[in-house]
């Protein structure tokens, strides 16, 4: 059980696809990190809810949900201390998502990155404004809002595309505060400030949605392939090279000590060949990553031991979730007849 002046820090990895780069820098690593600290509780959740937004195919979510388990695991997430559940073995969440829902003002559903980049989308190519936008994309950040806020989450590990997400769970839970009493903490969005959004293959946003990924669990020759894939100038070897437009540089600040950065920062001055830059990026990822992607492997082999770790987790969550939403439920007048939400 927790003390609601404890710390608590939360995040999730939605299931629809194998996990990659962007993902292990900008979200999986620092939780995993935040996670050993003392007197700290920490939520980690598969957002197979989420998932339902992007893909409906059924084996990519169900296989996608094992894969980010065992990624999870293999980086040295421990299960007896942390609270490590997947988001649809919680009936608490979709529950309170439509009590946040139903105060949530659409204006600030409109300002929301996601629907209105699909918005914009539609708009260049002469689409009817609403084509293709399921409510389930329109209202996901009030489902985020309910997956935070269901466990008071104090802190929240983003990338710094997802920073106005937490500010909208804190407007929507100062909403419900006002109108319901003081019921949810305030978070705040938790960014590592050596890592930006890290870029892909192509230059943008490492995302499954571009297929510019370079997935995390490469075998050596195939994550080799992928970084010598990463694109590059025409710059010659000897011709110094910007380290600020370069996606090689970037994901290598992303791994790198600050030795290792100076290094390469020097590197790039001096005209490093671009053979040689990529060569050096795959040994740096390759260090960091070798004995976890070995222990990956063996736990996809093992579903039944992840199945009964997201059991026990979910054992775990309930414990929170449960009393905490039966005090939801009193404060919006949700309790039986001939009692009084004092009972």
């Amino acid at each position: 059980k927790l003390d609601n002046d404890q710390e608590r820090i939360l995040t999730g990895i939605t299931t629809t696809g194998t996990p990659h780069l962007g993902n292990y820098v900008g979200a999986i690593r620092p939780a995993i990190n935040a996670s050993k600290t003392e007197g700290v509780a920490s939520y980690f959740f598969l957002a197979d809810f989420h998932a339902l937004i992007k893909c409906q195919d059924p084996e990519v979510v169900h296989e996608s949900t094992k894969e980010i388990a065992a990624t999870w695991l293999a980086l040295g997430l421990d299960p007896s201390n942390v609270v490590f559940y997947r988001q649809s073995d919680i009936p608490e969440i979709p529950q309170l998502s439509w009590y946040l829902t139903c105060i949530a003002p659409k204006g600030l559903m409109n300002r929301a990155h996601a629907y209105k980049d699909a918005l914009q989308k539609n708009i260049d190519t002469d689409e009817d404004n609403d084509f293709g936008i399921a409510l389930g994309l329109f209202s996901y950040p009030v489902l985020m809002a309910a997956d935070i806020l269901m466990f008071n989450a104090t802190k929240v590990p983003v990338g710094k595309d997802q920073i106005q997400h937490i500010e909208m769970t804190r407007d929507i839970a100062q909403r419900f505060n006002y109108l319901y009493g003081n019921q949810f903490s305030m978070p705040e969005a938790v960014v590592d400030d050596r890592v930006s959004i890290l870029q892909g293959l192509d230059g943008r946003k490492m995302s499954k949605s571009y297929g510019n990924t370079i997935p995390l669990f490469l075998p050596e020759k195939q994550l080799k392939k992928h970084i010598n894939k990463i694109k590059t100038n025409l710059l010659e070897p000897g011709e110094p090279k910007d380290t600020e437009t370069s996606t090689v540089f970037q994901i290598w600040k992303a791994f790198a000590s600050q030795e290792q950065l100076a290094y390469m920062h020097n590197e790039f001055q001096n005209g490093i060949s671009w053979g040689d830059a990529k060569r050096q990026l795959f040994e740096l990822i390759n260090d960091e990553l070798k004995e976890p992607r070995d222990r990956y492997y063996k736990l996809l082999e093992s579903p039944d031991y992840i199945e009964s770790i997201l059991f026990e987790g979910a054992i775990k969550a309930r414990e929170y979730s449960v009393p905490f939403l039966e005090k939801i439920n009193k404060s919006i007048g949700l309790y039986p007849l001939g009692k009084t939400k004092f009972d």
